[in-house]
């Protein structure tokens, strides 16, 4: 099997030529305290075992500049695909969209919290946002939300509206699952189901707080499964904002999904992040 992570970040040593300008205006804790450059990032695949890996930017240490994550796609394009940050609000929102796909990058992502802005930002949903989901739409570009599931409702809205726009939300969008079934504190998130382009990033995130409360691991990814399917939840590690090592974040992730079959399992650690994002599918051309 094939392992994809969809969900990596790098961080330049050349604070110079990269500098910090992060959302919000402040700067992660993480990024300064273990970070890790693109170097790094393929060092900790090849440990880890991983084939390929989604460079999302990190927008907690560069905001919307993303040419350090274009510089990683550059670098190993038979390793990784980019995820770039834009404003979604901006005038020149789609200009940027257009800018960043012809650096060779997969899709753009929506920052609308996180540890740095804690809360879900009012600004999802906006009628400003409007041209870039249109464009999204219209153009099969992928949408990847850092989001809470306070969020959802208005995510819901733009789904409505432009029905055809894929999205994959970080995280789970952060459930709270301590309830337990049937997950009423995260009813928001099984409906979402109903919306066929909608996908799931599994992280250590929902994997720990699927464990807590009433709730447990194995409960959790079987109601979560039956709702969207293996082929709408893609593995990703948050690495290296989440501790561990790259190795231990995968070995733990295979651990908690154990219980799934064979098929799913392919699905989530793979399957899902290339249909997803189908430049996964070349990458490594290059290699021939």
């Amino acid at each position: 099997m094939e392992i994809v992570d969809t969900h990596t970040h790098v961080i330049s040593p050349d604070t110079k030529r990269y500098p910090a300008d992060p959302v919000g205006g402040r700067r992660s804790e993480w990024s300064q305290a273990h970070p890790v450059d693109i170097d790094g990032l393929v060092r900790a695949l090849d440990e880890a075992g991983i084939a390929k890996a989604v460079v999302v930017q990190a927008s907690t240490v560069y905001g919307h500049d993303n040419r350090y994550v274009a510089e990683a796609v550059r670098t190993h394009p038979d390793r990784f695909v980019g995820v770039y940050s834009i404003d979604a609000l901006a005038e020149d929102a789609v200009a940027r969209i257009e800018h960043w796909q012809g650096q060779g990058l997969s899709g753009f992502r929506l920052f609308t919290t996180g540890t740095t802005m804690p809360g879900q930002a009012d600004w999802l949903g906006h009628e400003r946002s409007y041209p870039a989901w249109s464009y999204a739409e219209e153009h099969g570009i992928p949408v990847c939300l850092q989001m809470t599931i306070q969020g959802l409702p208005a995510l819901r809205a733009l789904l409505e509206r432009f029905p055809r726009v894929r999205v994959l939300l970080d995280h789970c969008a952060r459930p709270d699952l301590s309830d337990g079934r049937p997950y009423r504190a995260a009813r928001d998130l099984f409906d979402l189901a109903a919306h066929p382009g909608v996908h799931l990033k599994l992280t250590h995130r929902p994997l720990e707080a699927a464990a807590k409360g009433r709730s447990t691991t194995a409960e959790f990814l079987a109601d979560l499964v039956a709702a969207y399917g293996a082929g709408r939840i893609a593995w990703g590690s948050n690495f290296p904002a989440a501790e561990c090592t790259l190795a231990e974040i995968l070995a733990e992730a295979r651990g908690a999904v154990s219980g799934l079959s064979e098929a799913d399992l392919e699905m989530v650690f793979g399957g899902t992040a290339t249909a997803f994002y189908p430049s996964l599918m070349t990458a490594g051309d290059s290699r021939a």
